[in-house]
């Protein structure tokens, strides 16, 4: 812990307390280089105007770093901090707080079982932007993004090896039964981290799914050469559709898996998942396949 750290769990009372000098004194050396002390306070004493108070809400541990979501009052603002283990922020964002009630409220006719056999991890996922950065757009607003993860970690020894991720090359199976409209395989698996993603082919290898009318699922990301299921194929639940790979828009190997309301990528609105044991998983949280 480094001197005159904070305990997380009291940040939103300091900032509300608007003593910003001992929270920018808290900061790493990356955060000061984007931002001085002046604009710092000017910056968080123009967001505090008008706050009572802010609650914590949200918290996840991801990879090594401590996500905490703070809301004001009027849930029209939101505070997110991440720490590392000396209590260190290493990252801070102060936005207003916006939903989308109408789309969070409408869930999907079918009930699904997450897509990776065995446990999955949520890295992404939930109905805010905070806990989920594909929420700000319609098409792709309750999308997941699963990993796996062992002691706190979804890779082991460097990032450097797809082989050193925890979920590559495991199986993606079916999230529910129904009938496979559109594959995509060939494309190559990104080295980790490196800046060179295909981002004219975002999801990479993929399957879509239909499982109801206008009830379609993603499963992006594929390893090249793993999906062993062609358009036409009529599919059960749990049913082996592919490995997990790093291809596509991707630096480092997950499974995105959406529900959406047709085939079509850019046009298509993501729905809201109703999972089976009425769970609703959100970032931070470890699920087992239900079948």
């Amino acid at each position: 812990m480094i001197d005159g750290s904070i305990n997380p769990e009291e940040f939103g009372r300091i900032f509300q307390c608007e003593d910003f000098e001992k929270i920018y004194r808290c900061t790493s050396e990356d955060f000061q280089q984007l931002i001085s002390l002046k604009q710092f306070v000017e910056l968080a004493k123009t967001f505090n105007a008008g706050v009572t108070h802010y609650q914590l809400k949200w918290k996840a541990t991801l990879q090594g770093l401590y996500y905490y979501t703070w809301l004001d009052d009027r849930n029209e603002k939101a505070i997110h901090v991440s720490f590392d283990r000396h209590h260190q922020i290493q990252s801070l964002y102060i936005k207003p707080f916006r939903i989308f009630p109408e789309s969070d409220n409408r869930f999907t006719q079918m009930t699904y079982s997450m897509p990776i056999k065995g446990e999955s991890f949520v890295f992404w996922g939930g109905t805010n932007e905070f806990i989920n950065y594909h929420y700000p757009y319609e098409n792709q607003r309750y999308a997941y993004d699963l990993v796996k993860v062992q002691n706190g970690s979804s890779y082991k020894d460097t990032r450097t090896r797809n082989e050193n991720f925890y979920v590559y090359d495991k199986e993606i199976i079916a999230p529910a039964d129904g009938k496979v409209t559109k594959v995509v395989d060939g494309m190559k698996d990104n080295i980790p981290g490196e800046v060179d993603m295909d981002a004219e082919n975002p999801a990479g290898n993929y399957v879509i799914i239909k499982h109801a009318e206008k009830e379609y699922s993603l499963l992006a990301h594929l390893k090249k050469n793993s999906i062993r299921v062609k358009v036409g194929d009529f599919v059960k639940e749990g049913q082996y559709i592919g490995k997990c790979g790093n291809s596509g828009n991707s630096s480092e190997p997950h499974l995105h898996f959406q529900v959406m309301d047709t085939s079509d990528l850019e046009s298509g609105i993501s729905i809201r998942i109703k999972f089976k044991n009425g769970i609703e998983p959100i970032q931070g949280d470890t699920i087992s396949n239900v079948q």
